[in-house]
């Protein structure tokens, strides 16, 4: 597959949730083995050779599990998809780890790549090390935290860190980076409609009202100029991390499972779907506090500054965001319907999905482009 589904709402972080730990850590026993996996380490030749491993599970987003795995000194976060192992996910985990891999010596916050494979006998899935961040993110926090929380003025540098990280990202040369290979960039627009309408045919069993206005707009245009570049597929507050205290400075984008190389203004507009635009439409949507946040035509002229790239047609990146979020949570949504999703969370994306669709078509019918 050129682009991953399934598990673009994973927002799995490298800190403590307020999930109930007790029976987080029942649901996710076993699914690290210490023994098995020292002796990978030992073979990686990664620090603490023979020293015991040692886990505590983190994090579980709407797809894969994250732990902080400890030897001696050392410590690293592993990511690996859930008991349930979705088709296509050990083939993501290792795409993620090559994303990860090829952007060490770039300007673009990521956690460093440790090791990776795709041997599933040692643990029981694909799974990658990377360095443990430490820092916090958005969605792991009932508000803002302090100084964020009291200091407005510190506020707006968060937004143009999410959308400085994303424009930094557009400029690394994927070709030099070694992601030759990585997504079809040749055509990427032009195969977008049909390429997520296969995708929903493999799990569809309800009509989502709204979804073929938005399709059938979409297979009309696509954009005046297209420059490939690296996409990290869902990108927004919940999968970054900050550094602690302020100033507000990126730690490292997270969870790369939709990584692909396309076209980056998409990311863009997974950022700005739900932004305010005045403040009149400033309410909390989610779990972001907007108040004190730049509004939306202010990140587009950063992003456009910083990346160089041209933004006049956001709308269409909107619909297509919007599109493709909607069928990508359909996917979740109908796996928990049918009992092969162990995350209650998913049972969330069904309305979700519905507002997506409906928003969609709302701005197809009514944007100049």
């Amino acid at each position: 597959m050129s682009e991953q589904a399934e598990s673009a709402t994973d927002s799995s972080v490298f800190s403590r949730t307020d999930t109930d730990e007790a029976s987080e850590a029942e649901r996710t026993k076993g699914l690290i083995e210490p023994v098995a996996l020292g002796k990978w380490m030992d073979a990686q030749g990664l620090p603490g050779q023979g020293e015991p491993v040692t886990s505590r599970f983190i994090s579980g987003g709407a797809s894969n599990e994250i732990f902080e795995v400890c030897r001696g000194e050392h410590r690293w976060a592993l990511r690996r998809p859930p008991r349930k192992v979705p088709e296509g996910r050990n083939e993501t985990m290792m795409r993620e780890y090559r994303i990860l891999s090829a952007l060490a010596d770039t300007d673009v916050p990521h956690a460093r790549a440790a090791g990776g494979t795709d041997d599933t006998s040692i643990i029981g899935a694909a799974f990658y090390l990377m360095d443990f961040v430490d820092g916090w993110s958005p969605i792991s926090e009932p508000g803002w935290p302090e100084p964020f929380a009291s200091d407005m003025d510190a506020r707006p540098a968060l937004a143009y860190e999410l959308v400085d990280a994303i424009a930094r990202l557009s400029k690394v040369d994927w070709q030099a980076n070694g992601l030759e290979g990585l997504g079809r960039p040749d055509g990427f627009h032009e195969r977008q409609v049909d390429r997520w309408y296969a995708h929903l045919d493999r799990f569809k069993f309800r009509d989502i009202p709204g979804l073929d206005t938005a399709g059938d707009w979409l297979r009309g245009r696509t954009p005046r100029s297209y420059a490939p570049g690296i996409m990290h597929g869902d990108y927004q507050f919940a999968n970054v991390m900050f550094h602690h205290g302020a100033p507000a400075r990126m730690a490292a984008v997270v969870d790369w499972e939709m990584g692909t190389v396309g076209d980056p203004l998409l990311d863009l507009a997974w950022v700005v779907m739900n932004w305010p635009e005045d403040e009149a439409s400033r309410p909390s949507v989610g779990y972001v506090d907007y108040e004190g946040l730049p509004f939306r035509d202010d990140l587009l002229e950063r992003y456009a500054t910083m990346s160089g790239r041209d933004v006049d047609e956001i709308d269409y990146y909107v619909i297509l965001a919007r599109f493709k979020l909607a069928i990508v949570l359909e996917g979740g949504y109908a796996r928990f319907v049918a009992g092969g999703a162990d995350n209650p969370r998913m049972e969330a994306f069904g309305r979700v999905v519905l507002d997506l669709a409906r928003d969609a078509a709302a701005l197809a019918q009514t944007t100049k482009l």
